[in-house]
């Protein structure tokens, strides 16, 4: 019978060694597995480490939205078509904007180029309940408009009012809105600037605040408010070479605002106060420079207008062709007139009813005349 053969010493080593570099080999192919069985098995939440309390400013930001944010309202435009074929009328998604509750009469303040141009609109409360909405009145000029919606139950609050006549650049605003109709969005930032005039649409908008609080397509219409939760102007426009948020932003003053929209909802529209006269600027700068002196020439006086009972005196034409000039407008207060523009933006800054100053040149002196303004629809 035959005896077993001694294995070969080197043949043992090279079959240790293969066995060896298998086990490592199985071992790195399997460490990766192991270690994601293991991530897996011990995965759980991470203990919460304590915040503290907020910070005063950040609970001043959270309260000024919690408390805003339900009188906001996103304002859908429609466009109505007629189909050729059928001769239906249909109402189209034109634009999206924002606006906030006035009073507890249901109407509601935005931007006049929101509604501009449109067939209907809709507006959204912030609890998502929609309704149809009627347009009251506006003012392009000053960028406004007024709707009305009619709420049965649940009627959101006004904004609380505040002014803009003491604003100071640096005071912290934040703005609210829909911006690419992202619903209720806030934005926070600074005033960067006051007393700022923009062109719109061939028409120039006048003591604008500027501000750096991230305002985009959709913020128009929308409330800027003050740390103390008080409007204090309405988001109107930017300024960007891309249409896009670029750091400067507009708001029609609440001042301004809390003039015009009282009117708007009394008359549809705004009406602006007047002396009830006839001015134009080329006749007026032949006749001064004529007379060597610099101010704006009263063509006319309207019968029974504020400037007729105060005295003011009109252009008389004779029959042949003689001119006797009339009264020179110089100042409206203590505000230098030379143009037409000049007189009816100085008269801005009163409201129909209130007494102004009007020096005039007549006869060779500066004469100064009480002149209570009236109506004048525009």
């Amino acid at each position: 019978m035959a005896q077993n053969q001694p294995v070969d010493p080197a043949v043992r080593r090279m079959f240790v060694f293969a066995l060896v570099a298998l086990i490592v080999v199985l071992v790195l192919y399997l460490l990766p597995w192991i270690e994601t069985l293991r991530i897996r098995f011990e995965a759980e939440p991470r203990a919460v480490t304590a915040r503290g309390d907020l910070a005063e400013e950040e609970k001043t930001t959270i309260e000024v939205f919690r408390r805003t944010s339900p009188s906001v309202v996103y304002i859908t435009t429609l466009k109505r078509l007629i189909d050729p074929w059928t001769r239906n009328v249909m109402q189209l998604p034109r634009g999206t904007g924002s606006g906030f509750i006035w009073d507890t009469r249901g109407h509601v303040v935005t931007n006049y180029h929101v509604i501009e141009g449109a067939g209907a609109a809709q507006v959204r409360l912030n609890d998502k309940r929609a309704y149809k909405a009627a347009l009251v009145g506006a003012s392009p000029k000053h960028d406004l408009a007024v709707l009305r919606i009619s709420v049965p139950y649940g009627k959101p609050a006004p904004v609380p009012i505040g002014t803009s006549s003491d604003l100071q650049v640096g005071q912290k605003v934040f703005a609210i809105g829909n911006p690419f109709g992202l619903d209720y969005t806030l934005t926070t930032g600074v005033i960067s600037a006051l007393n700022r005039s923009i062109e719109a649409d061939d028409l120039e908008i006048e003591n604008l605040i500027q501000t750096d609080a991230a305002i985009n397509p959709g913020n128009s219409g929308g409330p800027l408010i003050d740390s103390a939760g008080r409007l204090i102007g309405i988001n109107t426009a930017i300024y960007s070479p891309s249409g896009a948020y670029a750091g400067i932003g507009f708001a029609v003053p609440v001042d301004t605002v809390n003039d015009v929209v009282p009117q708007i909802i009394a008359y549809g529209q705004y009406i602006r106060p007047s002396l009830g006269i006839v001015v134009d600027d080329e006749i007026s700068d032949a006749v001064t420079k004529e007379l060597g002196v610099s101010g704006l020439l009263i063509l006319r006086v309207y019968a029974d207008s504020p400037a007729a009972q105060a005295g003011l005196r009109g252009t008389r034409l004779t029959s042949d062709g003689t001119v006797f000039p009339g009264d020179v407008i110089q100042m409206i207060g203590n505000i230098t007139i030379r143009t037409a523009d000049a007189l009816q933006e100085a008269l801005e800054d009163y409201s129909v009813g209130d007494q102004v100053s009007v020096t005039v040149y007549r006869q060779g002196e500066s004469v100064s005349v009480p002149v209570i303004l009236e109506r004048f629809r525009s």
